[in-house]
């Protein structure tokens, strides 16, 4: 006879793991006998653990019958979601198992403008020719929506612009950048040699938008190393990307400060031009920011050691 407990009281979570794999091995071998011995058990051990779950389920799952075994409606429904948990079981020891031998997975990553359009494609056909079986995704914003985004667990790695102040992050050196002065190809000082603070001033100016980390160093770099504010530039137009930037200056809208790597395509072709600024020369770093304490895995590990490997200044 089954126990019977009180109607307001749920013994179903206390069916164990153990006793779904009873009635696994019953229904598998058909007899109490074999699948006691399937899973090292003595008979009355099986029999107690088919016992316990039908106490705490309320409803008999097995039949007993001189002609054998078999399952009740609720023991059919039990028997088929006992299958998934040990199949779910079973695949999460493989994954797990998978991590220590295995240098493939998927890399969440988070980047600025300049590193997710223009270097990373680079480093990511590379690393695809030697590791097919790391796939990355990423997303792209400025770089404090990126730090945002790091901190939060939606991505897993950064790569931005500038160092992060938040001691939550940790960050390192990756690429260094520099920002150089761009202008139309046909630009009346695409044949100087160099231009001063004073001219550029006058110059109708486009600057990238609140947040960026272009903006941002460019605008530290004239206040510190020059004592000129950004107020005092000629501001035609804010925008919110660099090739955003590219773009206007092609169109001739304006010149802007704007980083290297998102030129060189133009500057080989002749639809912009690079001019240097008397007494400025500004370089930076890009970041590569994580959690602190985040778990490095072996595919994070060798994805870390291709962007070490694409070290380079243009």
């Amino acid at each position: 006879m089954l126990r019977k407990y009180p109607m307001d009281t749920d013994h179903f979570k206390n069916i164990t793991l153990q006793q779904l794999e009873a009635l696994i091995s019953l229904v598998e071998e058909g007899s109490f006998s074999l699948a006691a011995k399937k899973m090292h058990l003595s008979q009355p051990a099986l029999t107690k653990n088919i016992r316990n779950a039908e106490d705490y389920l309320g409803a008999p799952l097995v039949n007993r019958s001189s002609m054998g075994i078999s399952l009740t409606p609720e023991g059919k429904i039990i028997y088929d979601y006992a299958r998934r948990m040990v199949k779910l079981r079973e695949e999460a020891k493989e994954k797990i198992d998978a991590l220590g031998v295995n240098t493939g997975g998927n890399i969440y990553i988070g980047a600025s403008t300049i590193p997710a359009t223009y270097i990373l494609p680079r480093v990511l056909s590379a690393l695809r020719s030697n590791h097919p079986d790391i796939t990355t995704y990423i997303k792209t914003a400025d770089s404090e929506d990126v730090m945002n985004m790091v901190l939060a667990g939606e991505v897993e790695i950064g790569i931005i612009g500038k160092s992060p102040a938040n001691k939550k992050l940790e960050a390192q050196e990756l690429w260094k950048d520099r920002l150089v002065l761009a202008v139309p190809g046909n630009h009346a000082w695409s044949k100087k040699k160099a231009i001063t603070i004073k001219d550029l001033l006058t110059e109708p100016f486009i600057v990238r938008e609140k947040g960026s980390a272009t903006r941002d160093f460019m605008e530290n770099y004239f206040k510190e190393k020059k004592s000129v504010n950004l107020s005092q530039f000629n501001i035609c137009a804010e925008l919110g990307s660099s090739e955003a930037v590219k773009e206007a200056i092609i169109a001739g809208l304006g010149v802007s400060i704007i980083s290297v790597y998102a030129i060189e395509r133009e500057l080989q072709q002749g639809m912009v031009a690079k001019i240097p600024i008397q007494g400025c020369r500004m370089e930076r770093n890009f970041h590569l920011i994580c959690r602190r304490n985040f778990d490095f895995r072996p595919f994070h590990k060798t994805f870390l050691g291709f962007l070490e490997e694409n070290k380079y200044l243009s």
